[in-house]
């Protein structure tokens, strides 16, 4: 159980400093983890863990959903807006930082060569992330089972439906049911109003109507961006293909090269690889686009989780429900393990970046603070371009 529930203040400002050093997608909700539940005992872990398991079951980018779970659970409404704001915005403003450098110099070398440094950092980080997840989730052989069959099907580009599918048919069938001490504890997030959520929904419907009207562009672009995140089941990375598919080759916005340039920088850059959107929106319609683009491509998942959890959480206690839980939790440290790898392969393995890497995860390990890890790997790569 908490101690004391934050300030709206506070989760601004602990989720903005998080967000410095969000890299690694869907391996970042590690670190919440870490920060929520061992770091600051804001939540208890079975709330927690449910929240993952939540997260995984609709669309959106998992460790930015994450955020606002937290928030929702600690303040309500206002919470979820402040972590979820407070997380995204040091990536927002560096990719528009990186898509005015674009626009002037036509090319990213000196981005892709920090990159291809801190690519090392940023596997360290996400096996890490293995680690810490999965040693507070697979604790038993079907757990095991359950991740290594989930890291395959995602390291073959199964459906993320069918793999949570097959991961919470898994959990129904294999899983015991928990113990009474298990299920105690579960905490559900603050009653949230309607009124809140019809505001927002409303003032979106506002905004889009008189874009539609003033700027038919920047209502297309919105109305796309909303459609990416929507379609984004299994985290920001399954979004990128539909976002490839409608930018590049349905509206032919930008050519694929630009889009993979896109691709490259919101790699480098921390959270969620959608935050591409930003990248897009600024190179077609300047900073309204990327402020539009930016937001719609978040807006959609943020308000699946502030209108949908405590629903979810209601059932959540139940048992069957927490064995379906427990088999999602697994499927999430299956999709950890298959996207390290990913990153893993697209290393330059030579003698630097392996050191890179030993030495980043043996840092990590030793609970030196991501934030300095980040600070020195980057310092590191810049260093080697000259």
């Amino acid at each position: 159980m908490p101690k004391e529930k934050p300030t709206i203040q506070q989760l601004f400002f602990s989720f903005l400093r998080l967000g410095v050093t969000a890299f690694g997608g869907p391996s970042i909700v590690a670190y919440i983890r870490k920060m929520a539940v061992e770091q600051k005992n804001w939540m208890d872990p079975k709330e927690f863990n449910a929240g993952v398991a939540f997260c995984q079951l609709i669309p959106g980018a998992t460790a930015m959903q994450m955020a606002a779970y937290v928030g929702l659970s600690m303040r309500g409404m206002a919470g979820a807006a402040a972590s979820f704001i407070g997380f995204g915005l040091p990536a927002f403003f560096l990719m528009l930082i990186f898509a005015i450098l674009y626009t002037s110099t036509g090319n990213v070398p000196v981005v892709a060569s920090v990159f291809s440094g801190l690519q090392a950092v940023v596997v360290a980080i996400m096996a890490n992330a293995v680690w810490s997840f999965g040693k507070v989730t697979v604790k038993k052989w079907q757990h095991a089972g359950i991740a290594l069959t989930a890291a395959v099907l995602f390291w073959w580009n199964v459906s993320p439906l069918l793999v949570i599918g097959l991961a919470v048919l898994a959990g129904w069938l294999l899983l015991a049911p928990p113990g009474e001490t298990e299920l105690a504890g579960q905490v559900n997030p603050n009653p949230i109003s309607a009124k809140p959520i019809l505001i927002l929904l409303s003032s979106a419907a506002i905004i889009l109507t008189v874009m539609y009207f003033l700027n038919p562009d920047l209502f297309q672009l919105s109305l796309l961006m909303m459609k990416v995140d929507l379609t984004a089941f299994g985290g920001g990375f399954a979004s990128v293909p539909v976002m490839y598919h409608q930018v590049v080759e349905v509206n032919q916005w930008l050519d694929g090269q630009t889009f993979m340039n896109g691709i490259i920088l919101g790699q480098a850059t921390p959270g969620p690889i959608v935050i591409t959107a930003t990248f897009i929106g600024y190179l077609l319609l300047g900073g309204v686009g990327a402020l539009v683009a930016t937001l719609s491509i978040f807006l959609p998942s943020f308000l699946l989780v502030v209108g949908l959890a405590p629903f979810f959480n209601k059932v959540s206690t139940t048992p069957i429900f927490h064995k379906v839980i427990r088999g999602v939790m697994c499927s999430f440290v299956g999709l950890l393990i298959s996207v390290t790898m990913r990153f893993a392969f697209e290393i330059e393995f030579d003698v630097l970046h392996v050191i890179m890497v030993v030495s980043a995860l043996f840092a990590l390990l030793r609970k030196v603070d991501i934030l300095w890890v980040v600070v020195i790997g980057a310092a590191i790569s810049i260093w080697l371009i000259h």
